[in-house]
Parts: structure tokens; sequence; C-alpha cells
């Protein structure tokens, strides 16, 4: 495996500034790419943008930015903006259509069509990080004479779209340049897998979770995160697919009731194991090549910071991790 890299989008206990210091670690155990999340917390760009002044030569990764919140020429921008800082890097301009409770937070509309929308965005992007005078006119997005004015080095961001179900899936396989999965099981990465060779030949990214601990000690925090995202529909749709159906359907059934303490306990230890895992340094090791063996061509540790020593932790997943380079 020569390609890995590491998301500081579940590192924001570790304060902004922490971002430097993940960074030149993760250089310094081999991985690849540092990646950054954009949501309610900090711009990504910026983020992004002080890394590549301290580590010039390490890959950088939007995972992702929601594409109503930023126009495809403004994306086209700070792409390019971040290419030419680091021109000798990889730039991943990682893009999604948000969830609604993000979106209400910014005073940004659902998105009613996502799979046209995503598709006119990437057309629209792919004009404008070319270089010349674009004018566009389609169902979201109108553009009148828009040319990028900062000159791209030889090396040029790569497009990479989020995607969870069939449909998006596809997509990113005919639009994308990667695609990046994201709380998806080992098991269940074929399947997608299969969906973006529909589409094209796309890589294939894929954040995997882990935690270098005691699964007792850390189930809570687990149970809490996949909570959140099971109560997201996207989410609870590749859940069920997966084969974790009964929980969501159990947590989001005690979840209606108010009772929030039994829809904790609906998720499973084995999902908790196939999701966000948690065990010994050799254990997460096996865990990341697991994926590496179910398709993923570009695996994404997402270290999870769970324990009295977060800095700690996140040292020793992203060391464990690092034993499949």
């Amino acid at each position: 495996m020569s390609q890995l890299g590491v998301t500081f989008g579940s590192l924001s206990v570790l304060g902004t500034r922490a971002v430097i210091d993940i960074a030149q670690l993760a250089e310094g155990m081999g991985y690849s790419s540092l990646w950054t999340v954009e949501a309610t917390g900090s711009d990504a760009f910026t983020l992004l943008g002080a890394v590549s002044a301290s580590s010039p030569n390490l890959g950088l990764g939007t995972g992702i930015v929601p594409v109503q919140l930023r126009t495809p020429p403004l994306a086209a921008m700070t792409a390019a903006t971040l290419q030419s800082l680091s021109p000798d890097a990889d730039v991943f301009l990682g893009l999604g259509v948000s969830a609604p409770g993000i979106l209400r937070g910014h005073g940004a509309p659902k998105a009613e069509r996502p799979i046209a929308m995503m598709r006119e965005y990437v057309a629209l992007l792919r004009e404008c990080l070319a270089g010349e005078s674009v004018t566009f006119e389609g169902d979201f997005w109108s553009v009148k004479r828009f040319r990028l004015a900062v000159r791209l080095p030889e090396r040029r961001p790569k497009i990479v779209m989020a995607a969870l179900n069939p449909q998006m899936l596809k997509l990113a396989g005919e639009v994308a340049d990667g695609v990046l999965l994201n709380y998806i099981p080992a098991a269940h990465v074929p399947t997608a897998v299969a969906q973006v060779r529909k589409g094209g030949d796309a890589q294939i990214m894929c954040y995997v979770h882990a935690a270098v601990g005691d699964l007792d000690r850390s189930a809570k925090s687990a149970r809490r995160d996949l909570f959140n995202y099971s109560m997201a529909d996207g989410y609870a749709n590749m859940f069920r697919a997966a084969g974790f159906g009964d929980e969501v359907d159990n947590l989001r059934a005690r979840q209606a009731e108010k009772d929030r303490d039994g829809a904790l306990a609906a998720i499973s230890e084995e999902m908790i194991q196939a999701i966000n895992f948690i065990g010994s340094g050799s254990d997460v090791t096996q865990f990341v090549q697991s994926y590496i063996d179910a398709g993923v061509e570009y695996p994404i540790l997402m270290p999870m910071p769970w324990g009295e020593d977060r800095l700690q932790v996140t040292k020793d997943v992203m060391s464990a991790a690092a034993g499949v380079l």
C-alpha cells in the first residue's frame, strides 16, 4: 500500500492549531495526505493552507465541503489557490450534498434534486478549472464570463465526490476523479465499488474509522457517533443495506419515543466494530487492511480520539494504521 491519508475532521477536540502537529506527524509516518471537513467548525481551506506552508509535499484534501455553500467558481478559486501554494502536492477537492441539519444552520436550502445538482456542479467546476472564459446556464447555477485568474501549475486539483447510495456512487464513477466512502463497513465496500464501476473508473477512497483503546470504555462514544449518523436518512439507508437495519430501525423507534438511552443501546457491538472499530494497535492495522482487501484504493484514516489522553490515542491509532504501508 503506497497511499494512505488521515483526516483532521474527527480531531477538532485537539484545537485548530493542532492540525500542524498532526500534519507533521503524518508526514513522518509516511502518510500521503491530510484531509479535513467543513460543516460548522473550522474553514477547510484555511486549515489546509496552513498545512501547505508547514508540509508542502503533503497531499491536501477536503472531505467534504458542501456544494450548497460554495459556488463552482469559488470552489475552483479555492482549489486553484491551494494547488498553487503546493505545486508538488496532490489537492483533492472533496465535494458532497450536505445534510439538512447543516444546511439549516447556514440558511441554505435543501437540495431537491441532489443527483442533478452534483452532475451540474462538477461539470461547471471542471470548466472553471480549465482557465478559459466560462459562460454557463444550468438549472442550479448561471455564470457569465468567469475566468480563473490563478495560474495553475502542471499538477491540477482532483475532484472527489462523497457518495453513499447507488445513484450517487454511479455518478461519482462517471464524473469524478475519486469517490469518497464514509461510515461504511469493509464488508459492504465491494457492493459500493460495483455501483461506482457502473459509472466509470473513479479512484475508490474511503474513511476508515478507528481508535486504539478498550471497547468497553469507548463503546458509549462510538454509539453516540453512530446515533447521529443513523438519524440522517442517507446514512441510515446505507447502514440498512450493509446489514444493520435492525439497529437503525430500533434506534429510530426508541428516539421517536424520546428514549435516548434506549436508542443508543440499540447500536450493537457488531455495528460498532464494523464501522467505528476499537481495539489494539495490531487489530487496527488489520482493520485498515480489511478495507484495502475489500477494494479501497486510497484509505483515509479517521482517528477517533476516545480516551483520557486524546492526543496519545490519536498518535497510537495513526501509528497503527501506518502499519499497512
